[in-house]
């Protein structure tokens, strides 16, 4: 994939699920493994360096990750801190995982695999704020590129042809013009209209109302929603990982200020939307962005024109 990638920072699991076991992941065509080494979580490369076994297969254990082929155990930092064929033996530097850095936010462990890292992408306070319910739904598989997710989740004018089982309306399919703000670290717009976000079927309304929703992207593959409710803000995630070329796992930790029932019920409705727009990008063709093909727009899809021209000044030619 496109060493341009290196640098940012990327969603690879949710923390709740780092506790009593060894985690997979893959980052980048990157196979990695995560564990927690008391307070420290630990990325690492998912192979054990001396006979390349798969640690996400092994155990976790009192802060430890224990290798399955020959019992190496690995602590804080990747170290390796006994061997059991060894047992009076200090493990060498040669027995140390190879290891990348990892950030616990909104619900999520982040890392990067390049060695100059970009700035960690900080977003608004209400990530922050204890009067704001955080939920964290499971990450979902995408086979397509995290270039496709992202546009789709900007996408304003497919609302009334994609999401007509969750809250949408067929009828009401026009775009209002609005405007982009574009800088290096990527774009943000606000989008007013008519569509409510409410669950169709709640009996929850809103009369006269204008729904504002406030977009904001960062490069390459990070997107954000809030949406303004009668009562309140909801804040959506959308943190697409590069897993290779034409496949992601989509993040999508929520938090909002208003009562909108349970945790369950959150996560199944949010499950509900992203099932609908998964099924419209994984049948797009190519599975990748393809940032310098001659795809028709219309005035509504300003915002991707403008996120796949700042992906082609990034030097990519596809995402």
């Amino acid at each position: 994939m496109h060493a341009e990638l290196l640098r940012y920072w990327y969603p690879i699991a949710r923390s709740e699920d780092v506790r009593e076991r060894p985690v997979a992941a893959s980052l980048l065509e990157t196979d990695l493994v995560l564990y927690r080494a008391d307070h420290q979580i630990v990325v690492a490369v998912d192979r054990c360096p001396h006979r390349g076994m798969r640690l996400s297969l092994g155990q976790h254990r009192d802060g430890v990750l224990i290798c399955p082929y020959h019992g190496l155990e690995f602590g804080q930092e990747g170290r390796c801190i006994h061997l059991p064929a060894h047992p009076r033996l200090a493990p060498s530097q040669q027995f140390k995982l190879a290891t990348y850095p990892a950030v616990e936010r909104y619900g999520l462990v982040w890392t990067c695999l390049g060695d100059s890292p970009a700035p960690f992408p900080e977003l608004n306070s209400d990530w922050d704020d204890p009067a704001f319910r955080k939920v964290t739904p499971d990450p979902v598989p995408i086979a397509a590129s995290a270039g496709r997710q992202v546009e789709g989740f900007i996408d304003v004018a497919h609302f009334a042809h994609v999401h007509t089982g969750t809250f949408a309306d067929p009828a009401n399919a026009a775009v209002p013009a609005y405007s982009v703000e574009v800088d290096e670290d990527g774009l943000r717009f606000d989008y007013c209209s008519t569509v409510s976000n409410y669950a169709l079927g709640s009996g929850t309304t809103a009369r006269d109302f204008v729904w504002r929703r406030s977009f904001e992207v960062r490069l390459p593959y990070l997107a954000h929603l809030t949406v303004h409710f009668p009562g309140g803000r909801l804040n959506i995630l959308n943190g697409a990982s590069p897993v290779a070329s034409d496949r992601a796992v989509l993040f999508s930790p929520v938090c909002f200020d208003f009562e909108i029932g349970t945790d369950e019920a959150v996560k199944d409705f949010n499950a509900r939307i992203f099932a609908e727009d998964r099924l419209m990008v994984e049948n797009q063709q190519p599975r990748h962005l393809p940032l310098a093909s001659g795809d028709a727009s219309f005035a509504a899809d300003l915002a991707s024109v403008y996120y796949r021209r700042l992906l082609r000044q990034m030097g990519l030619s596809t995402a």
